[in-house]
Parts: C-alpha cells; structure tokens; sequence
C-alpha cells in the first residue's frame, strides 16, 4: 500500500461523515503543501475499496453523500446490532451526567448538596447511578439526620478512561474556540 493510500485510509475512517475527495485534497494541502490530483486520490480511494472487498476484512468503504465511509459489511449487522442495545443500556441521561459530575467534583457529597446545585430531586437519578456503580456510599454525614455520602467508583474511573480524580477536565477544558471570519484557502 502507497503513502498516499495509507494517508487517505486513516482520513476516512477518522471521518465522523462521508469524506469528499475535495476535502482530502484540501486535508493534504494544508498538511505537506502538496496538491494531488483529484484522480490520483480518487485510484487511491478504489485500490483501497478493492483491498476491503476481501472476505478477511469485516470493514469496507463505502460511497456515500458524495464522499467515502467505512462500514461493517452486512454480514456482521447482527453482531453490531447485539453491541449497540447493550452499549446504549450503558448510556447516561443528561440528568444522570449532571448528578454524576457534581459528584465527582464535589465529593465527597451528600444528596441533599447535589439537589442545591441542580435545583431538582435527585433520589432516582442517584439510585440508577448506584445501580450502576458509577457512585458509592462512602459513608454518613455529621450532619443533622446522618446523611448518606457519596464518592465516585473505580467503575466511574473506568467508565470515562481516567486514573485519578486529577484527570478531570477543568474548566479551561470547555472553553470555545474564538470563531474565525473569512474564507476557506484556495488550493
């Protein structure tokens, strides 16, 4: 396989939308300064396509919206289809993401000190969160009425890819770019 194939391979499946052979002429240009031909991108894309087109490949590329994609290919729709239910049982709720970063920024927390941050009951959302082990009982507060105290879990850690506490992002984290005005470079 050439550079180029091997360039183009990684921009297609980095891809999050079909990637148009305008956008990957545009992509390198950009990268080493060097305009290739919409032809010689476009040989490349079909040599890879022809390479995927074995049987020892699950993947495959595919034109789409006027651009390129990878795919699963058909026969594995069912095995997809069975990882994605499970996947999307595993999927938090925007309430649920809410709770769980005030948790774990806060921790160790009580219910009642989630609920003054978000303004809402937070007995189910808490208990789902406990459900799935996201969050822990570390304890009972000092407090009037011995509260329970809740902590992050080692599954939390898990969850989102993260060693230790100090891995969160931080506020700077979430700032937006500036927008930028003006029009796209000329090849």
């Amino acid at each position: 396989m050439s550079e180029l194939e091997s360039n183009i391979e990684a921009l297609i499946f980095c891809s999050p939308k079909p990637i148009k052979i305008d956008d990957i002429q545009k992509t390198f240009f950009e990268y080493d300064k060097k305009k290739y031909e919409f032809e010689s991108i476009q040989s490349a894309i079909q040599n890879l396509t022809n390479k995927y087109q074995h049987n020892n490949y699950a993947i495959e590329i595919i034109e789409s919206g006027g651009g390129f994609q990878f795919f699963t290919k058909n026969k594995f729709s069912r095995l997809n289809e069975i990882l994605l239910k499970q996947q999307s049982k595993r999927r938090l709720s925007i309430s649920a993401l809410e709770t769980l970063s005030i948790i774990a920024y806060k921790q160790p927390v009580t219910k009642s000190d989630v609920e003054k941050i978000r303004g809402v009951n937070c007995d189910y959302t808490i208990q789902k969160l406990l459900d799935k082990e996201l969050i822990e009982i570390s304890g009972k507060s000092e407090k009037v009425g011995r509260p329970l105290i809740y902590n992050t879990s080692e599954k939390f850690m898990d969850y989102f890819g993260i060693n230790n506490l100090n891995q969160l992002p931080t506020l700077k984290d979430f700032r937006k770019e500036e927008n930028t005005i003006g029009d796209e470079q000329e090849l």
